[in-house]
């Protein structure tokens, strides 16, 4: 999804396919009979008291405290469509370089101050467990501030760690002292097949990042038990050549411990358009790509409800926050780090609601796409196939 409004709250999906009409609730999926859905895709009354009865309407309820910490501001590399840059680039000499949010680094003495922050919300909303995502710019630009967060947010209840990474800094060494700190997995993103890749995922210089990221990645899997979850940028760049990329990863680590997720490249206004149009191929290739994935061992998530941001659907912060290096608090982790959209900090906690409402964005608020009844429409078409494939599969 492109992104979430304040007014939407979690909710059933209904996809038809070529099988009919999948019915996708809390972690069920039932594929209806034609007599238990009409034409036009609405539940009919015995089918809905069905799945009601099953759980399927059963709303989401939030296990931990999502906690979201900007270790690092600053970046290595200089992807053109970065959210994070605050204008376009000047001209050809600045490709690399585009302009950034302040560089800020998280300090030890900040670390205490958010754990004590987050302590007391974890508190406040009745949550004892916490999942921690450790986030940037790029986050390895500070290995220490994410082993003093690891470190500080044990005792408080983590149970989870997760980081967002670019994998060019995440040598061996680190890896061993990060998982062995708590950290059990990470993002890392592909920006196609080696040759897509390479044009977009440049260092400063311009460099290419494909092998180095591949390497990292191996020598990682093969001295820690950490996961990942492999995030592959689709746009009208690269759709043509995205399926290279299972070859060129084929053999170079365990595709059961890595999860793929295919995504529509977000036009951020900073100059980087998307031009893919949301027709039938496209929705085609998505499906071929997911199938291939998990034919070739890895994991693809089934298509899930339609839910909200545990951070940013609620003006407040109640069951998660969006912390800048600084101690400052943010509602989006798109919107952190950018003048002008704070929401408060947390030595002092969240500024009132009605101060901030303007401010209060939800994850994807400045991608210049589709609108957001069209994107629903391609996904839907996406895993309603999907789910098809699955169930034919057995994996369902």
């Amino acid at each position: 999804m492109i992104g979430t409004r304040l007014d939407e709250v979690d909710a059933p999906r209904l996809l038809h396919s070529d099988r009919g009409w999948w019915f996708v609730g809390n972690q069920t999926w039932t594929l209806l009979r034609p007599e238990q859905a009409a034409a036009d895709g609405t539940v009919r009354s015995d089918a809905e008291d069905f799945l009601r009865g099953s759980g399927a309407y059963r709303p989401r309820r939030p296990r931990s405290f999502s906690l979201t910490v900007l270790t690092s501001t600053a970046c290595n590399l200089g992807c053109g469509y970065c959210f994070q840059n605050t204008a376009a680039a000047s001209g050809p000499g600045d490709r690399f370089r585009p302009p950034r949010i302040d560089r800020l680094r998280l300090a030890r003495p900040v670390v205490d101050r958010i754990v004590d922050f987050t302590a007391q919300r974890m508190a406040g909303a009745g949550l004892d467990r916490l999942y921690l995502l450790l986030f940037g710019g790029e986050p390895l630009l500070n290995p220490q501030g994410c082993l003093d967060l690891l470190e500080r947010t044990g005792p408080i209840g983590r149970d989870m760690a997760t980081m967002t990474t670019n994998g060019v800094l995440l040598t061996e060494s680190l890896a061993v002292e990060l998982a062995d700190a708590g950290l059990r997995g990470a993002q890392i993103t592909f920006d196609g097949s080696r040759v897509d890749h390479d044009e977009v995922r440049v260092r400063h210089s311009g460099g290419p990042t494909f092998d180095t990221i591949v390497n990292n990645l191996a020598r990682a899997t093969e001295v820690t038990d950490l996961r990942w979850n492999l995030r592959v940028n689709v746009s009208h760049r690269n759709v043509d050549r995205v399926g290279r990329l299972f070859d060129e990863l084929a053999g170079r680590f365990d595709p059961g411990r890595c999860a793929v997720t295919f995504a529509w490249v977000g036009d951020s206004g900073v100059g980087y358009s998307n031009d893919l149009a949301f027709v039938d191929a496209v929705s085609d290739a998505f499906v071929d790509w997911s199938v291939r994935a998990l034919e070739a061992g890895y994991h693809v998530a089934r298509p899930s409800m339609r839910t909200t941001c545990q951070i940013c659907s609620e003006p407040g912060g109640r069951q998660g926050a969006v912390v800048n290096a600084d101690g400052t608090l943010y509602s989006c982790w798109q919107s952190a780090g950018k003048p002008g959209w704070e929401v408060g900090t947390v030595d002092a906690g969240y500024l009132d609601v009605a101060q901030v409402r303007d401010r209060w964005v939800t994850c994807g608020y400045e991608y210049q796409q589709a609108d957001t009844a069209q994107v629903e429409r391609f996904q839907d078409a996406v895993d309603g196939r999907l789910l098809d494939y699955l169930h034919a599969s057995g994996r369902l």
